[in-house]
């Protein structure tokens, strides 16, 4: 219950700030055009809190906190006298009227380039991309991948750490092939481009990772056998396992790594079995009966509520992402630039079919990525909402009505026919866009619904 309040309290912060950046944007640069704003509304609905501004501007929250608007002067829903036709939205020049309402998703980008400049200052650790496992036969081990190699960059695009690597592997979904250039497995001599064939390349990211399906995994360090956490009330509580055991058999077969534990735990649930550790320098056997957990693809597997010790990273591999002041602007722009680049290529593959409708997220999976990043702290949740941003300011280019993209349609129309289009046209174009969002809206919450 604590997680759920925790996510939907992120969620209400994240999406205040995004849809309060997303309107500003509208709003100031209306104000500049010389439009009056009759009201600035974060969220829709009843107003639970407002106040009416020196420049005779409403200012509202609303109880339903999915979106917002700013409500302009217009003469073509309003009673506009003669003298006030010059404050009036639909009264201004063409041009102005397009920079109001690019003004929101162009905040976005903003916002998201801010976010990541924050990043980017205040620095995040990352570990550089070098491959640990690969699979023979594979995608990959095909293409000549082998464990040690650095992925250097993806088509062109630099990946410093496997953040970059995982959108990089994403945004290549529904192509044939891509090129990878990588390090020589001992970290010494010229980089070298590999070919992935992606023909036969099948990936749901529902259930799986892009590199699994390509047949690698990152180094990591060694995992022990050694127990650093027990969930309280998990299963491994409820044996007796301790903070400090280390295992060494299941079942009386001698355990000689961590995955040999990860097996039997997923393969048994519900199923008890004996495991022998090691404790305080004498061999104590303990009887597991792992919880039961429901994966999306409708099997079970068994977990135990417990963490083994983890080796140190080589310093070679671990950086701090961190820029000066100066610098970090730069990399900002980058890096908005690439999420902007893979938002786009994604939605291209939407509607082309080379990504399914159940890849599209809802209100409630956004919950829980707010919460999951707030949980691993500030800089984590800035970059969240840097990339929800992004795609907040891409959906609403979008050339459906109701959405800005549908109203800039409209105003390349009048560029080039010389005079508006009919407001029945207009309302049609409305009607149709409200009833597609609405569509992909119910798909959304559905998926979120299936994932849960």
């Amino acid at each position: 219950m604590t997680n759920i309040l925790w996510n939907f309290a992120s969620f209400i912060v994240a999406l205040g700030v995004l849809v309060a950046v997303h309107e500003f944007g509208h709003f100031w640069v209306a104000r500049k055009c010389g439009v009056y704003v009759e009201k600035f509304s974060i969220g829709f609905g009843r107003s639970i809190w407002s106040k009416i501004g020196k420049d005779g501007t409403e200012y509202s929250v609303s109880v339903i906190p999915l979106g917002g608007y700013v409500k302009m002067l217009d003469s073509r829903v309003d009673q506009v006298s003669e003298a006030d036709h010059k404050y009036a939205f639909d009264k201004k020049p063409l041009w102005k009227r397009t920079a109001i309402v690019g003004a929101g998703p162009a905040f976005n980008f903003l916002f998201a380039i801010f976010a990541y400049w924050l990043v980017f200052l205040i620095g995040v650790p990352a570990v550089k991309p070098v491959v640990g496992e690969v699979t023979p036969h594979s995608i990959a081990a095909e293409a000549g991948l082998v464990p040690g190699m650095e992925i250097k960059s993806i088509d062109g695009t630099t990946t410093l750490e496997w953040e970059s690597v995982n959108l990089g592997l994403i945004s290549h979904i529904g192509d044939n092939q891509m090129t990878v250039t990588v390090s020589s497995d001992s970290q010494i001599g010229t980089d070298k481009k590999l070919t992935f064939d992606l023909s036969g390349w099948n990936f749901n990211p529902e259930i799986e990772s892009a590199m699994g399906t390509l047949g690698f995994q990152p180094y990591s360090p060694d995992i022990k056998l050694t127990l650093v956490n027990i969930s309280d009330g998990g299963a491994g509580a409820e044996a007796g396992l301790l903070v400090g055991d280390t295992i060494v058999a299941i079942d009386r077969q001698p355990v000689q790594e961590w995955q040999q534990v990860v097996d039997a735990i997923q393969a048994n649930p519900s199923n008890p079995f004996l495991m022998t550790v090691q404790r305080d320098g004498q061999s104590t056997d303990v009887t597991l009966t792992p919880d039961t957990r429901k994966l999306r693809d409708g099997s079970t597997i068994g977990f135990a509520g417990i963490a083994p010790e983890i080796g140190e990273w080589p310093e070679s591999h671990r950086f701090d992402l961190q820029y000066g002041p100066v610098e970090a602007v730069g990399q900002a722009i980058v890096k908005t630039g690439q999420i902007i680049e893979l938002t786009l290529s994604m939605l291209k593959k939407l509607i082309v079919g080379d990504v399914g409708l159940n890849n599209l997220s809802g209100p409630i999976s956004i919950a829980q990525g707010a919460g999951a990043t707030a949980d691993f702290g500030l800089v984590y949740f800035l970059g969240f909402l840097a990339l929800i941003s992004v795609n907040l300011g891409i959906i609403n280019l979008v050339p459906l009505p109701m959405l800005d993209g549908g109203h800039l349609l409209f105003f390349a129309i009048e560029a080039v026919t010389r005079k508006p289009v009919p407001e029945k046209v207009q309302d049609m174009g409305y009607r149709l866009g409200g009833a597609i969002i609405l569509s992909l809206m119910l798909i959304a919450i559905f998926n979120d619904f299936t994932r849960l």
